[in-house]
């Protein structure tokens, strides 16, 4: 009796063994990753700007933070005033940023090698203005004008577009066609059938801003508006995707 009341569970252990195993392989089977094709394509659409972002900084020196403030002061709000003056809606005039910093000079060094103190000689106020630009026609006379008003440092101009998304959604289209021939290509190649899908990403990239640089700027002066060749905007999609290897 005993030796049967020990054998029984031994039994009912080994078949319960037995009963797993083979969905325990499947698991193990399941987890290995498919055989699969990963490629990347690139496609771009290239379409004209209907749009420009203009940079505008004012910066004034003085004996005083408060007298360059003032000074600074009046001369953006003529800038403000001519940019309105000319259509530009208050949705597209942005203040960007604004700083006040003392200025120093340091005295050489003394004949017997002490380092004099720095001195404070005056203020700099800087006040940077952001202008979109929906009529394009207008923005050489805009950079002329504003120039003239004051605007006296640095600069930045992009082109781009208000709505991009027919470009974007081209440059889709031909970055998964370039990438489906291109698994299909090396499916071909490897003797093998190109399954469906498995992943798809994209990246996306678009038009970096052009710098306009302080001595073009300051050219304006003499003439009547600032040439402006505002050219196309190229808007480009990187597809990286997997296909499934059927063999």
């Amino acid at each position: 009796m005993s030796a049967i009341s020990i054998t029984r569970p031994l039994l009912t252990v080994v078949a319960t063994l037995s009963l797993f195993g083979p969905a325990l392989a499947a698991a193990a089977d399941s987890s290995e990753p498919s055989p699969r094709i990963i490629v990347s394509s690139q496609g771009s659409a290239d379409i004209a700007p209907d749009m420009a972002v203009l940079s505008l900084t004012v910066s004034r020196d003085a004996d005083s933070a408060r007298e360059a403030l003032d000074a600074n002061s009046v001369a953006m709000a003529e800038v403000l005033a001519a940019m309105r003056s000319q259509g530009i809606a208050e949705r597209d005039l942005q203040t960007t940023s604004f700083d006040i910093q003392p200025r120093y000079v340091y005295p050489t060094r003394k004949p017997s090698g002490e380092n004099e103190p720095p001195k404070l000689v005056g203020y700099t106020v800087r006040n940077s203005l952001t202008v979109r630009v929906r009529d394009l026609s207008k923005v050489g006379a805009l950079l002329d004008q504003s120039v003239s008003l004051g605007v006296n440092e640095g600069g930045g101009i992009q082109f781009s577009n208000d709505d991009p998304s027919a470009a974007l959604d081209e440059a889709r289209i031909k970055a998964m066609q370039g990438a489906t021939s291109k698994a299909q290509t090396l499916a071909s190649a490897a003797g093998v059938k190109l399954g469906k899908v498995l992943e798809i990403s994209e990246q996306s990239y678009y038009p970096s801003p052009q710098p306009m640089f302080k001595s073009e700027m300051a050219m304006a002066r003499s003439a009547d508006a600032v040439p402006v060749a505002t050219g196309e905007n190229s808007y480009q999609i990187t597809v990286n995707a997997s296909f499934e290897i059927i063999q």
